[in-house]
């Protein structure tokens, strides 16, 4: 078995931003050598999440108004007292901070319009993201 790793370094422009990361990690498993397995992709920040869903224009006005809706930017968080980014990390708690995909055939398998997403909610940052692809070789 394979296992490989790379760390991502993605930069983000406003306070709540959604970067997709889907080329990265698919560079990842190319570079892994893994034909057949899984790749996981992970966030360490408690302020930000992962997920997959399709990279059009209205649907991603569409999920800025649910994470307003959810988790409004100007709550009154208990954690504002501490840092003022309470609503950042509860709306982090709400998604999650790892994703994972079947690796065949040496890509990803995702759905027609799947892309994996970096949701920042306390930007702009610079967000590291591991990616770990294990798995059968085959490939040179």
């Amino acid at each position: 078995m394979r296992v490989y790793v790379k760390e991502l370094s993605v930069s983000t422009k406003s306070r709540r931003d959604l970067v997709n990361i889907t080329s990265l990690v698919e560079d990842a498993v190319r570079e892994s050598g893994v034909s057949d397995g899984i790749a996981l992709a992970f966030v360490a920040h408690a302020t930000a999440a992962l997920f997959a869903n399709e990279d059009e224009p209205n649907l991603r006005r569409d999920y800025m108004a649910l994470f307003e809706r959810l988790v409004p930017q100007d709550g009154r968080y208990e954690h504002n007292k501490i840092d003022d980014n309470g609503d950042a990390h509860l709306l982090s708690a709400l998604l999650k901070q790892h994703y994972i995909f079947p690796v065949k055939g040496g890509r990803l398998v995702r759905g027609t319009w799947q892309e994996l997403f970096l949701a920042e909610f306390d930007g702009p940052r610079l967000r590291r993201i591991t990616v770990v692809v294990m798995g059968d070789g085959g490939r040179s």
